[in-house]
């Protein structure tokens, strides 16, 4: 498989999300395994997945994340 073949295979796996909190404070390309994402659930199953993520960070820094209050593809 070439250089780039596997570059594109790496690209499909995730799909990043732009994430706002409810303080406003905002987080960028954040990745989503894009498995499951096509199920009726759609971008809900990317925001479970974040808050997931977000509980794991806040455990490791001692410091929690906020509410999320959106979230979006990026470059949408």
């Amino acid at each position: 498989m070439s250089l780039n073949a596997r570059a594109k295979n790496r690209i499909r796996e995730f799909t990043l999300f732009d994430v706002v909190y409810e303080d406003g404070s905002q987080t960028s390309n954040r990745k989503v395994p894009t498995a499951g994402l096509d199920g009726p659930e759609g971008d809900g199953v990317a925001k479970a997945f974040i808050e997931s993520q977000d509980r794991k960070i806040a455990e490791a820094s001692g410091r929690p994340r906020g509410t999320i209050k959106t979230i979006r593809r990026s470059g949408r």
